[in-house]
């Protein structure tokens, strides 16, 4: 098996575990992407969270008026732009945060049974360096040719 398949596959699985003890929370996964995803980003603008998340500004756009019709976001001005808003969490959106939170990290545990203690540091460690080489590293247009064929 690849470092791709093994990571993949590994994230596909704890999606789907925290999917299943997550439920009780009222949220979708997409609903908690956006949720914690906006609890590390705070101010951020819509468009910059839709790339965060990987998708376009138009489905995000959907998805925050859902929520914020759920009451988990509130759309604010933003102070250097009068035509964009910024969404914030609201009291309950932070509430859930929390209780999101520990159900992701029972997942952690479940996962890294039967691991070495240190074994959850030294993995987040190598996995940063793998997404900084990545993040740094733009390839060049021989590589993007060599890639193509």
């Amino acid at each position: 098996m690849t470092l791709g398949a093994v990571l993949n596959d590994t994230a596909r699985l704890m999606r789907v575990r925290f999917d299943q003890r997550a439920r009780h929370l009222g949220l979708t996964r997409a609903q908690w992407s956006v949720i914690a995803t906006l609890a590390r980003n705070e101010g951020i603008r819509q468009t910059a969270l839709a790339d965060l998340l990987e998708i376009e500004p138009i489905t995000l756009c959907r998805q925050i008026d859902r929520m914020e019709e759920g009451g988990w976001i509130e759309r604010h001005p933003d102070p250097s732009d009068r035509r964009a808003r910024l969404p914030r969490l609201t009291p309950k959106a932070h509430a859930v945060l929390e209780r999101g939170r520990a159900v992701a990290t029972g997942i952690y545990a479940e996962a890294l049974s039967g691991l070495p203690p240190d074994a959850e540091a030294r993995l987040v460690e190598m996995l940063a360096h793998m997404r900084a080489n990545l993040s740094e590293r733009r390839a060049d247009p021989a590589e993007k040719t060599a890639a193509k064929s």
